[in-house]
């Protein structure tokens, strides 16, 4: 019944169809479509909208009108590759669609008897297989495979990221990508976050039905990107069924053989997947109960069966995973060992022996992820990869440049990516001996967040700084930047106390400052202990993670020519390495006897240092004079929050000294008095309330002004740490009042906690470019960590002194709280207010906790982690072999910031 009528929509600026889809509504686009549409008032009875068009119904009810909109030319782009080649519409606005595989990267030459490049199976007798790229016939052929081998169950994982289409093309239909005009030979990956790979080639093949009924039913694609020979071809596409994507591929042969089954787990090209990769491929083995460790033993394991476009690296790291759950399900592989070879090399890096030695099980986690390495090895061999990534960056001498590239930072991006998967593997395996034989009560991600020690971990493994060597300074590659040019002192206290930001906090025994030169420490140290004060005892605690001298009565620190606002931290096991490095650095300076530049106050300048001291000698200097005095260091990161440890640092430092003088007094110092500083004494004060009593507190003030609750600190994933807490509500209260008792001590720097927390955070708005949003995006949420943990900290401290706080921070963090939930709040920590969390990588502790730098915010980001043996046994890492300034500063920033873009 009825007629069919079309109506031509309007021309629309163009945007990409998988933009367009997420966008809009597809209800609202077909209303919208109505409204071009001229019918007659007389006939219309009623409007039905579906997926397809709109659907008019005339009064009458004996006509029907189903509303096409016209394609539009003018919706899509057009390009060519090169003036000689012809123009044509452009896939999602700017790509060109190339054939997928190429003959050359058929390694095994197993496509025509085998059906897929590079198929094979892995050594050892599990059913364990590894594919390329096949087309339809293909795959159907590999399927024969392996049911003539006997294979009755197989379950196929696609392991890429990237989309992939297929094209009819002489009884088969053969797979493209889509690849940008710059370069041809990579495939494309992240295009759209909020958008899977599927619903991308959905889009991807409407497009192209849309190309061809512009083109007379044709389209443009590519087959040899390397000369051009006959390109470009055309293809006919009269239908959506000249082109399969990829679920459609994969699926419907599965019809004819109901035990086979077939998942999409996108895997990353380098590096190591995200948690929700891993949790996605846990659940592959819940729902398949042959996979469980219940299965019914007399039937055979199923056929895993992995394939990516080429075969070799994501097809080897779904392989290693597969072997790993095929150890756990049926023992280790019965297979001769000479078969079988382990890699001759042994990855001796300082994570990897910290991750084992913490591990259950850690050596035996580590022999079955190398085991699993080698049965897979036919093709690609992780450990291989990373030990010879890491022999060729050590043979490059000066640095040089490769299309622009530096040639040191992409070898060493490589050596860190395969060390980050290899990482990965271990905890992954660690995750199945705990939760595989339970049945996987816990995710991955979860898994994790109770074990978040472990992102700290691998969060604190750039040791690069550990193989720097002190000739940095001497030969010109780094700068000494005095502290007066980096410490601006607001309250004006340099005059009298010779030190920047000095300052006391009400009614305690608690100060802070900036780092003091010898002059300041004495009069410091004679202000403390005069008659009006008269401390005796007391305990000085330095924050610094940078390395700190005093040259000619001025404290310098060594900063990057181009970076002179960036510290350089020194991630160390122990604080005694700082002052072992600071050492070597003093007795270089005064061994070289030549000018040096530095940067004052004023400007660059050329000075010759003929006195030069550690922090630690200026201390031991002054306990001779003041024998009450103690001195410790406590590295702490700036802005972050202080790790579980500097927490428990902190506590016991202050509970020794209270034990033996319960007057004694603390002082606290980072580089400018500010940041660490005021977060220490805010620690330190309310371990004092704790043990001393907590002063009377006002009611909450009622505030007017817009938006108070965030100057409060009332932000909802606080509130939500709050209402996990036993009161606390009065925890929080407690922390806030030592903030504002703190804060009141230092008015001038406008420095309070809660506010700057909002007040970053509203600064992105006004950001000049994206790497400035995603830095005070990054700051803002440090910040927000920082406050919770100290909520946290003041929760431990009233449920644990009853027992004298002989359970640590870190202990009670990782037996109690995780327990509660707290690190999987932290691990999706943001500003639910205003935005999705997890729409930023920053909201992950994984990427959160992370050495970050103003100049390098990842997207995603690779472990930081140096060879033991390259570190503190006087051998310099190739790192520092480049002599000048510029490829220097590229290369340290490589070597602790990994972007992957």
């Amino acid at each position: 019944m009825g007629t069919s009528a079309s109506a031509t929509s309007q021309a629309a600026p163009f945007a990409p169809t998988h933009q367009a889809d997420h966008q809009g509504n597809g209800m609202a686009e077909h209303r919208r479509s109505l409204q071009s549409v001229n019918i007659h008032n007389s006939k219309t009875k009623s409007i039905i909208t579906n997926k397809v068009a709109p659907v008019v119904i005339t009064n009458n009810c004996r006509e029907e009108f189903q509303i096409h909109d016209k394609i539009q030319s003018s919706n899509y782009s057009m390009g060519r590759i090169s003036d000689l080649l012809p123009e044509h519409y452009l896939v999602l606005g700017e790509f060109f669609m190339v054939q997928d595989i190429y003959n050359r990267a058929d390694v095994l030459n197993t496509t025509k008897s085998h059906g897929a490049p590079n198929f094979r199976k892995v050594k050892g007798n599990y059913p364990l297989f590894g594919m390329g790229q096949p087309s339809l016939n293909g795959f159907k052929q590999v399927l024969q495979r392996l049911q003539i081998d006997g294979c009755e169950e197989v379950v196929f994982i696609c392991v890429r990221e990237e989309p992939v289409v297929f094209f009819r093309s002489d009884g088969d239909f053969i797979p493209y990508t889509p690849r940008g005009r710059e370069n041809l030979h990579e495939n494309l990956h992240d295009l759209d976050r909020e958008l899977s790979a599927e619903q991308i080639e959905l889009s991807i093949r409407k497009e192209l039905c849309d190309f061809a009924k512009l083109s007379e039913n044709m389209f443009y694609v590519y087959n040899d990107i390397e000369h051009f020979k006959d390109d470009p071809q055309q293809v006919q596409i009269l239908s959506e069924e000249d082109i399969h994507v990829t679920e459609e591929v994969y699926k419907r042969p599965l019809f004819s053989q109901p035990l086979h089954r077939y998942y999409r787990l996108p895997l990353p090209m380098e590096g190591a997947p995200l948690e929700k990769t891993f949790d996605a491929f846990v659940n592959i083995l819940r729902v398949t109960p042959n996979l469980s460790l219940m299965r019914d033993s007399s039937r055979p394991l199923p056929a895993l069966l992995f394939s990516c476009q080429v075969g070799v690296g994501r097809t080897n790291l779904g392989l290693i995973l597969g072997a790993i759950v095929f150890h756990h399900l049926q023992g280790a592989s019965e297979s001769p060992r000479q078969e079988i070879q382990k890699s001759e090399h042994k990855l001796d890096f300082q994570v990897i022996e910290l991750l084992i030695s913490h591990l259950p099980k850690g050596q035996q986690v580590l022999d079955e992820v190398d085991d699993a390495i080698a049965m897979c090895s036919e093709m690609h061999n992780i450990k291989d990869a990373v030990f010879e990534n890491k022999l060729k960056l050590e043979g490059i001498g000066e640095d040089y440049q490769i299309q622009g590239k530096s040639t040191k930072a992409y070898f060493l991006q490589r050596t860190l990516q395969s060390l980050e998967r290899y990482v990965y593997l271990l905890v992954f395996n660690a995750y199945l001996h705990d939760q595989y034989p339970q049945a996987f009560p816990q995710s991955f991600s979860q898994w994790l967040c109770m074990n978040a020690w472990i992102y700290r971990l691998l969060a604190c493994m750039d040791s690069s700084e550990l193989s720097a060597p002190a000739s940095l300074i001497t030969d010109g590659i780094r700068v000494l930047v005095s502290s007066k040019f980096l410490a601006t002192d607001l309250l004006s206290t340099a005059k009298e106390m010779k030190v920047a930001n000095f300052r006391r906090v009400s009614k305690m025994a608690l100060y802070g400052m900036a780092q003091p030169n010898s002059e300041a420490l004495a009069v410091v140290m004679s202000y403390l202990t005069d008659q009006r004060r008269g401390h005796s005892t007391i305990l000085w605690l330095n924050l610094q993670e940078e390395l700190v001298l005093e040259a000619n009565g001025q404290m310098f620190t060594p900063r990057e020519p181009g970076s002179l606002e960036q510290p350089i931290p020194v991630c160390v096991q122990h604080p005694q390495k700082l002052q072992e490095m600071e050492l070597t650095l003093k007795h270089d300076i005064l061994r070289c006897e030549k000018w040096l530049g530095v940067i004052t106050e004023q400007d660059k300048q050329m000075r010759m240092f003929k006195t030069c001291h550690t922090i630690e000698e200026l201390f031991v200097h002054q306990k001779s004079v003041h024998p009450g005095l103690s001195y410790q260091r406590i590295p702490l990161s700036d802005c972050c929050a202080p790790k579980e440890e500097v927490f428990d640092q902190l506590l016991e430092a202050m509970k020794s000294s209270l034990a033996e003088d319960p007057n004694c007094a603390f002082i606290f110092n980072c580089h400018d008095g500010k940041d660490r500083t005021t977060a220490a004494m805010v620690i330190a004060t309310l371990t004092l309330w704790h043990i001393n009593g907590f002063p009377e507190c006002e009611e909450d003030e009622f505030v007017s002004v817009p938006n108070a609750k965030y100057t409060k600190g009332e932000f909802e994933v606080v509130m939500q740490v709050v209402r996990v807490l036993p009161e606390g509500h009065r925890v929080k209260r407690e922390v806030d009042i030592a903030l504002d008792v703190v804060s009141e001590t230092m008015t001038p720097m406008h420095y309070h906690l809660r506010e700057i927390i909002i007040s970053t955070y509203r600064q992105i708005k006004m950001a000049k470019s994206e790497a400035d949003a995603q830095w005070l995006r990054l700051r803002s949420l440090q910040y927000l960590e920082r406050y919770i943990y100290l909520i946290l900290f003041n929760c431990y401290l009233h449920l644990e002194k009853k027992d004298s706080w002989r359970r640590s921070f870190s202990q009670w963090m990782s037996q109690v709280a995780a327990r509660a939930g707290v690190y999987a709040i932290l691990n999706h920590l943001g500003f639910s207010e205003f935005e999705n969390p997890d729409d930023s990588l920053m909201a992950r502790l994984r990427f959160r906790w992370l050495p970050h730098s103003a100049q390098f915010i990842p997207m995603l980001m690779s472990l930081i982690c140096l060879c033991v043996e390259d570190c503190g046994q006087g051998k310099m890492n190739p790192a520092w072999h480049s002599r000048t300034v510029k490829s220097h500063v590229l290369w340290r920033n490589c070597i602790s910031y990994i972007l992957y873009l």
